[in-house]
């Protein structure tokens, strides 16, 4: 049998995830942000990008109730301690939807659609959820 040499070295990939869906009525947000999650703790060089409905899933104060579902709006917040820390919103997306930044429950850069275009240039992998 020949032995496997498993080589310590990780290759890291730049990865980008686009929110643009809203957060509620779809599974699509929520299992993005489980997959942005699952990518990082592989170490993986995360990108997170709201755009359109999506810049919803960072809004403060959901109440999800009334709509008789668990919300996830504050796992956001576990996405420092998996380093992801490059999130980017579109300034056009959120102010069409009326909110500012400090409307959002993390701290984010607000990127003009043309940034966020090359930005995407940049990525290995973009995935739209």
């Amino acid at each position: 049998m020949e032995k496997i040499d498993y080589n310590d070295e990780e290759i890291v990939k730049k990865i980008m995830h686009v929110m643009r869906r809203p957060p509620h009525g779809s599974i699509y947000s929520y299992e993005g942000l489980e997959m942005v999650l699952i990518m990082a703790s592989y170490d993986q060089d995360i990108t997170l990008v709201f755009i359109d409905d999506g810049v919803y899933a960072l809004k403060k104060g959901q109440e999800t109730d009334a709509i008789g579902i668990k919300g996830f709006v504050k796992t956001f917040l576990a996405l420092d301690g998996y380093d992801v820390e490059k999130l980017y919103v579109e300034r056009q997306s959120l102010e069409e939807r009326g909110l500012k930044e400090e409307d959002l429950v993390v701290p984010v850069e607000i990127m003009e659609a043309e940034e966020i275009g090359c930005l995407m240039q940049e990525q290995e992998a973009v995935f739209h959820h």
